[in-house]
């Protein structure tokens, strides 16, 4: 994963703009706090799927998208079907963290819960 100030310069542009247009299409006001599940070798002057991590001050989420770089601008596509190492929700839907929860307390003693980034 790339935070946000560790984007490389090449892929800036189009995260950037792949944010507005996330934002433009799901009515959202996201902040774009990371890149994930992107090809390093890949050239940005041809077509590549890029996962945003974007947060709201609420609720993370990763979007993978296909960026089609276009005559010194960007088309964006969703990427239906990805299968990412990193969920779409980052923080699970209200209820089923506690039910979850609730479920590993009744087979053992005690629960350590990790929250780094949105992911549990």
């Amino acid at each position: 994963m790339h935070l946000r100030e560790d984007i490389p310069e090449r892929l800036r542009p189009a995260a950037e703009a792949a944010l507005s247009w996330v934002n433009d299409v799901r009515g959202t006001s996201y902040e774009l706090t990371g890149l994930v599940d992107v090809d390093e070798a890949g050239n940005a002057d041809e077509p590549f799927d890029v996962g945003l991590v974007l947060c709201d001050g609420e609720i993370c989420m990763r979007e993978q998208v296909r960026v089609l770089p276009e005559d010194g601008a960007y088309r964006f596509d969703f990427v239906a079907g990805a299968a990412p190492d990193i969920p779409p929700l980052l923080d699970p839907p209200e209820g089923i963290r506690s039910a979850w929860l609730d479920r590993q307390l009744q087979n053992h003693e005690f629960a350590v819960l990790l929250y780094y980034r949105g992911l549990w």
